[in-house]
C-alpha cells in the first residue's frame, strides 16, 4: 500500500505505452486498452479511498512533524539532489475527492473518445498522459513536482485540442498555449522566489517542501510590512497563474474557443476536471503560503466581485450563444464564479460550498457536454435553435438531459443545488449585495437552462433532423453513470462533504 499513490500516477503512462506499441490496423484494441487502463486507475483510486476513510494508511512519524494537513498516506524519496527536490505525494480529504472524481469522469470519457476517426493511438496516450499529470498535481507535495505535473497537463491539453479539434481548432489551441504559457511562467517565478527565500533562512533541504514552507511561513514578515511590497507581487502572481488555468473573469479568454472546438471527450475532462485545477491551488498553495495576505479585506473583495463578476458575466454570455456547447462553455464558466466566490469568503462554510461546487460542477458540465454530444451525432449541425420536438423520437436521452439540465442550474436535490446554498450563505455574513447578485445569477441561469431545454426537447420537430434515434447502449455507458452521479450526491451530499471537510481547518489555518 505505501506505492499506491505512484501506481494511480503511473498507470496511466504503462497504459499509454501500450496503446503506442498496439499496431496501427488494431485501432479496436489501443480502445480497448484506453478502457481498461482508466478502469484500472478508478479501482484503484476507489481502493485508496476505502483504505484512506478506513485509516489504514498514516503518515510516517518523520514526516507527520511538518505535515500541516491531516494527510493519511505520504510517500518520499530523493529525486533531485542538486536542488533539494523530492518525489513527495501525499493525500488528504481535498485530493481524496478530487481524485476520485478525476478517476471517474476520465474512465466515462473513454467512452465517449471511442469515437475518435483519426491518429486514434495517439488520442488515447495523450489522453492518458493528461489524466497521470491531473492526477499527479492533486497529491504533489513538492513545488518543482506540482509544476512538472502541471507542465506535462498543459502539453497534453494543447495537442488534444489542437489535432482532434473542430473547424477552427489550431485558433483555439494557439489561445490556450498562450494563455497558459503566461500561467507557467507567473508560476515558476513564484516557485523560485520561495525556493531562495527558504534557503536564505538555512532551510535548502526544504526549499520545495509544500508543507514545510506552509509551516515555515517564510513571507509572513514581509507580509507585515506594509513598505515591502515582494510579498504582495508574490501572492498576486500566484493568484493569476492559477486563475488563467480556472478561468475567472478575466482570465478566461482561453476557455470557449477551447471547449468548442475540442473533441467532446477532451471537453468533458478539460471541463470536469483540469478546471479544478486551478481551484485546487488557490486551496493548497495561494491561501496557506500567504495567509496573512489572503485574509485582507481589500484582497477577499476583489476575490469576491471577480466571483460575481464571473457568474454573471458567464450567465449573460451563454444566452447570446446559439451553439450548444458554447452556452455550455459560458455556463460552466459562470458556475466556477460560485468557487471563487467561496474561496474569497475564507469561512468553513464558504470553502466548504466551493470544494462541493468543484465536485459538482465536474459532475454536471461533464453531463452537459455529453447530452450535446449525443445531439450532435443526430443533427447536421450544432445550433439551438435549428433542434426541437426531440423528445418524442428520444425519450431517454431527453429524461438523461433532464437531469443534467436540472442539476447544472442548482435545482434541490441534485448535485449542483448543495454548493451554490452553501456558497450563498457563506457570502451572506461577507456582504448582502454580494448575496443578493449570487441568488439573482442563479435565478437567471435556472430560467433560461429550461428555455433551452423547451426548445431543443420540445416544439415542432424541424424537417431537416429526420428521425433521431435514441440513445445508444455506448452512450448509456456514459450517460447513466452521469446522471445517477448527479442524483445520489444531490440527494445525499454528506457522502463527499465527510471525505473532505476535515481538510478546510488546515487550508484556512484554523
Amino acid at each position: 500500500m505505501t506505492h499506491l499513490l505512484s501506481i494511480i500516477i503511473f498507470a496511466p503512462l504503462l497504459g499509454a505505452s501500450l496503446i503506442l506499441l498496439t499496431p496501427r490496423k488494431l485501432a479496436v484494441v489501443a480502445k480497448i486498452l484506453a478502457i481498461l487502463t482508466t478502469a484500472t486507475v478508478f479501482a484503484l483510486i476507489l481502493l485508496l479511498y476505502y483504505t484512506f476513510s478506513a485509516g489504514f494508511l498514516q503518515a510516517p512519524d518523520s514526516a507527520q512533524a511538518f505535515l500541516p494537513y491531516d494527510m493519511q498516506t505520504f510517500t518520499e524519496f530523493e529525486w533531485i539532489t542538486v536542488f533539494h527536490a523530492y518525489y513527495r505525494l501525499g493525500v488528504d480529504g481535498l485530493s481524496m475527492v478530487l481524485l476520485l472524481l478525476t478517476g471517474f469522469i476520465f474512465f466515462l470519457g473513454t467512452f465517449i473518445a471511442v469515437s475518435v476517426k483519426k491518429r486514434i493511438r495517439i488520442f488515447f496516450a495523450l489522453y492518458l498522459l493528461l489524466l497521470s499529470s491531473v492526477l499527479g498535481i492533486f497529491v504533489a507535495l513538492d513545488l518543482l513536482l506540482f509544476y512538472v505535473f502541471w507542465t506535462v497537463m498543459l502539453v497534453a491539453t494543447y495537442f488534444l485540442i489542437g489535432i482532434w479539434g473542430g473547424e477552427h481548432k489550431a485558433s483555439a489551441a494557439t489561445k490556450f498555449l498562450a494563455c497558459m504559457s503566461v500561467s507557467s511562467v507567473l508560476i515558476f517565478t513564484v516557485i523560485l522566489v520561495i525556493y531562495f527565500k527558504m534557503a536564505s533562512l538555512g532551510l535548502s533541504t526544504m526549499a520545495l517542501n509544500i508543507p514545510e514552507i506552509i509551516a515555515k511561513q517564510p513571507f509572513v514578515d514581509l507580509a507585515a510590512d506594509t513598505t515591502n511590497y515582494t510579498a504582495f507581487v508574490l501572492f498576486w502572481m500566484l493568484f493569476a497563474g492559477l486563475a488563467i488555468k480556472m478561468a475567472v473573469f478575466p482570465f478566461h479568454i482561453w476557455l470557449p474557443a477551447a471547449h468548442v472546438q475540442a473533441h467532446t471527450a477532451t471537453s468533458v475532462v478539460l471541463a470536469g476536471v483540469s478546471l479544478k485545477v486551478g481551484s485546487y491551488g488557490l486551496l493548497r498553495l495561494n491561501i496557506p503560503l500567504f495567509p496573512e495576505i489572503a485574509k485582507l479585506d481589500s484582497v477577499m473583495l476583489i476575490w469576491a466581485s471577480l466571483g460575481i463578476i464571473t457568474i454573471l458575466y458567464g450567465i449573460f454570455c451563454a444566452m447570446g450563444q446559439k451553439d450548444l456547447k458554447s452556452l455550455i462553455a459560458y455556463g460552466s464558466m459562470s458556475l466556477m464564479g460560485y468557487v471563487m466566490l467561496g474561496i474569497a469568503t475564507l469561512s468553513s462554510i464558504g470553502v466548504n460550498g466551493a470544494i462541493f461546487q468543484m465536485l459538482a460542477h465536474g459532475l454536471s458540465v461533464a453531463m452537459m457536454f455529453a447530452v450535446a454530444d449525443v445531439l450532435h451525432n443526430r443533427a447536421p449541425h450544432k445550433e439551438i435553435n435549428r433542434l426541437g420536438g426531440l423528445a418524442a423520437q428520444m425519450p431517454v436521452c431527453f429524461g438523461l438531459a433532464l437531469v443534467g439540465f436540472l442539476a447544472f442550474m442548482g435545482m434541490p436535490a441534485l448535485c449542483g443545488f448543495a454548493g451554490e446554498v452553501l456558497v450563498l450563505i457563506g457570502v451572506s455574513g461577507f456582504s448582502e449585495a454580494f448575496a443578493i447578485a449570487v441568488a439573482c445569477g442563479a435565478a437567471v441561469m435556472a430560467v433560461y437552462m429550461l428555455y433551452t431545454l423547451q426548445r431543443i426537447f420540445f416544439g415542432s420537430k424541424k424537417d431537416e433532423l429526420g428521425d433521431c434515434a435514441d440513445c445508444s447502449r455506448m452512450e448509456l455507458l456514459y450517460l447513466v453513470p452521469l446522471a445517477g452521479a448527479c442524483v445520489v450526491f444531490g440527494m445525499f451530499p454528506n457522502l463527499l462533504v465527510n471525505i473532505y471537510f476535515g481538510s478546510i481547518g488546515f487550508i484556512l489555518g484554523d
